[in-house]
């Protein structure tokens, strides 16, 4: 999100580029919208790849919902980065084209008029390919139905933005759809595309938290049940009909969904963002991002394992509170689908030998049998889920034993579920091992 960029340097780019690098990362897809001084930020991003060495790109994904689409005059904000950067050394290209990505833009149509969206972008396409002298490989997020695909020459693929969240749930949905809901709304996009190139999501989570008198955007999707994991998991079980994955996001800190280290400028997000480091969700990512690339996971050949991730591990989050508790100084009140969550805190666990795992609230009464300390046998090498019950004013633990020695601890001091918040906050604490 270079929008959240203003105060960057050229050595903050290089930080995040070397950040990323060593957790397996390949670039960056630069969301940028209609404020000029992005353009700024963006020179430095790729003055900073190329001063860091790596083989580490950057490719343009334009904000729709932001830049103006109205004419043909329009796209010259679209072509102003690509005449500047497209034919950059880090630049990132696929199958021989400068990828171009977007959020949104089925309804930007550049003066062709209403429906005339192949034109329209055939037209942004044209332009922008004669003014680099090389091919564009565009693969937009429309939110459109799949079907369409095929009468839309002018997608070399489609990026599936919504495929990281289950966000078909509502309060209403079935229980048992709730639980562990699917994460494989890939298929009608993979369908209709026609082996064209498919860029899939992944996203640890998703909260925002603005009022009326802001961007009035205050929701959740549900982020339970591991959704990072299974995520993954299923792109693994999909791998050779997906050619990208994109992981949502480096740093949105508004809608909670970041992995790095907060840096920048925040959209007055400070309330929910500064408990909840996302930091160790980076080495997670990187276990599967390897697994991804290689075919086969990094447990499964453990003699090779070689960075973030890959050893004895142990992540766990949480919301800070309970999902029904009563905030009495939040005026924006309770996010849409609250109800959605779980009183759980959840637990990866990787284990390169056979071991045994406790978890536990520490200092919970053990009177209380539904939050009892829990001991499981992880019986094989790898990545094992689990969750225990959270518990106000109590906080999460978990250990890894093996051969009567603890191999790995986490347990993040200070740390306690809060039984009376000032505001709502349903992002969630993040910690490893």
């Amino acid at each position: 999100m270079v929008g959240n960029t203003f105060p960057y340097t050229i050595h903050d780019w290089r930080k995040d580029i070397e950040l990323a690098h060593e957790h397996g990362f390949d670039g960056f897809a630069l969301n940028v919208g209609k404020e000029q001084w992005q353009f700024d930020r963006v020179k430095d991003a790729f003055e900073a790849a190329r001063y860091s060495r790596l083989d580490f790109r950057l490719f343009m994904s334009f904000d729709m919902a932001s830049i103006p689409s109205t004419s043909k005059n329009d796209v010259s904000h679209l072509r102003q980065y690509l005449v500047t950067f497209a034919n950059h050394s880090h630049y990132m290209s696929y199958r021989n084209g400068a990828i171009v990505s977007t959020f949104a833009g089925e309804s930007s149509f550049f003066g062709f008029g209403e429906g005339r969206l192949d034109e329209a972008w055939g037209y942004v396409k044209g332009d922008l390919e004669r003014s680099i002298g090389r091919a564009i490989h565009f693969i937009p997020s429309f939110f459109i139905d799949p079907a369409r695909y095929p009468s839309l020459p002018c997608m070399d693929g489609y990026f599936h933005w919504n495929g990281g969240w289950p966000i078909h749930l509502t309060p209403s949905s079935p229980r048992s759809e709730i639980s562990q809901p699917k994460l494989d709304s890939d298929t009608p996009h993979l369908h209709h595309l026609g082996g064209k190139t498919y860029m899939a999501a992944v996203s640890p989570w998703f909260f925002t938290h603005y009022g009326k008198d802001s961007w009035n955007k205050n929701w959740i999707y549900r982020g339970d049940d591991h959704l990072l994991v299974r995520r993954w998991v299923h792109l693994m079980s999909i791998r050779n009909q997906v050619d990208i994955v994109q992981v949502i996001s480096w740093n949105d800190y508004g809608e909670s969904h970041y992995v790095a280290p907060p840096r920048g400028a925040q959209p007055n997000s400070e309330a929910w963002v500064n408990t909840c480091p996302h930091d160790a969700w980076l080495s997670l990512n990187a276990y599967f991002i390897r697994a991804f690339k290689r075919g086969w996971y990094p447990h499964q050949r453990p003699e090779e394992a070689e960075g973030p991730g890959e050893r004895d591990t142990i992540w766990m989050w949480a919301r800070p509170h309970t999902k029904d508790v009563v905030a009495q100084h939040d005026p924006v009140g309770k996010p849409d689908g609250w109800q959605l969550a779980d009183d759980l805190f959840w637990v990866v666990a990787l284990a390169t030998h056979p071991s045994l795992l406790t978890i536990s609230s520490p200092g919970e009464p053990h009177s209380q049998s539904e939050s009892h300390t829990r001991t499981y046998n992880l019986v094989q090498p790898g990545i094992h889920i689990f969750s225990h019950p959270m518990v106000a004013g109590r906080g999460m633990k978990a250990e890894m034993i093996r051969d009567g020695r603890h191999v790995a601890v986490c347990d993040p001091a200070g740390f306690r579920f809060e039984s009376r918040p000032k505001i709502y906050n349903f992002n969630a604490f993040v910690c490893q091992s």
